[in-house]
């Protein structure tokens, strides 16, 4: 083996990519009569076909593929994912070009989201064994005292290369009503993580959680900064926003909004464990515009109903870990 090869195989040595990815609005084509799926149908303004659903699924697989591998040598092995309609869209995505081969397997509930995109959880069997998940409902009502329906938070227990690992996947209410408007819901879901987080370290105060989402506050926010106040969590992307970089861009200002958590356990070196390396934005080139006013956003799929044929209106975000 020549010297090269030898100085990147030790390179690559025991790193692991852990991943999340807003996959904006992956819907298939079929008109699930229990949500509000009409905007992505064939016959709908935005023609969502067969053809331009394929082309998506193969982009995203790709760019899912990528992340992390130049400094890991290998696709990541588990990612949480945000914005899947269904098991079906998660199945075709495993089953594409770029991750076929790849010993995937996945986690998926369907959430009450009125609109039918959920979360989930892909991760390779062969460095992840699943012991256990489930879902844990995020309780919000409107002014009138009726339920108004978000994505749950997703749990997942394992054994990652023999190392005990929770995850927790979660996407939360939007901004859409407005940033202060629609902030005591995120607070909400917020809490409600908390109290997950205390029921799994009141039964194992030494237990390592990965926390991962598309939270819409970034990290300065309140919702974001009680997670660390109130429980053992650390937060290393707090230092990746700035006024030309972020997960997402909204109105030509840079958001964070895609961010991953962990207990600071992680920091500890100690042989056969997994360890803090780094955190970072996954984004290439080839996942932005490249012209026009928006040179260097996130190229999307859609812009309301102009369709662009891009992969996601966010960046991935990813966590190094190192077995020591």
């Amino acid at each position: 083996m020549s010297d090269s090869k030898k100085t990147k195989s030790a390179r690559f040595k025991d790193y692991l990519t852990i991943a999340f990815y807003n996959l904006e609005n992956l819907f298939d084509t079929v008109d699930d009569i229990r949500t509000n799926d009409e905007g992505f149908l064939p016959d709908s303004e935005r023609r969502w076909t067969l053809k331009r659903f394929n082309k998506k699924i193969r982009k995203l697989g790709y760019t899912i593929s990528q992340i992390g591998q130049k400094s890991t040598g290998m696709h990541p092995i588990m990612v949480g994912l945000a914005e899947v309609e269904n098991e079906n869209v998660v199945e075709e995505l495993l089953k594409s070009k770029f991750l076929n081969e790849i010993a995937y397997d996945y986690v998926h509930y369907d959430s009450p989201d009125e609109r039918g995109i959920d979360t989930a959880f892909i991760y390779d069997r062969n460095y992840f064994e699943l012991h256990h998940s489930e879902i844990f409902s995020i309780e919000l009502f409107d002014e009138d005292g009726m339920r108004d329906h978000t994505r749950d938070i997703l749990y997942v227990y394992g054994h990652l290369k023999g190392e005990a690992i929770h995850v927790l996947v979660n996407h939360w209410p939007s901004r859409r009503e407005g940033v202060e408007e629609s902030e005591p819901k995120r607070l909400i879901a917020s809490n409600k993580l908390i109290e997950i987080i205390n029921g799994i370290t009141s039964d194992d105060p030494d237990a390592k959680i990965i926390v991962m989402g598309d939270f819409n506050d970034d990290p300065s926010c309140k919702s974001i900064k009680q997670l660390s106040h109130y429980l053992d969590l650390h937060n290393p992307m707090t230092s990746l926003l700035s006024y030309s970089r972020g997960s997402l861009n909204h109105k030509f200002n840079w958001n964070l909004f895609d961010q991953i958590l962990f207990t600071t356990n992680f920091f500890e070196y100690v042989p056969g464990k997994h360890s803090f390396s780094k955190v970072n934005i996954f984004d290439q080139q080839f996942l932005k515009q490249f012209r026009g006013r928006h040179k260097g956003n996130p190229f999307r799929t859609y812009v309301g109903i102009k369709y662009k044929g891009g992969y996601s209106d966010h960046f991935p975000v990813y966590l190094l870990l190192k077995k020591v």
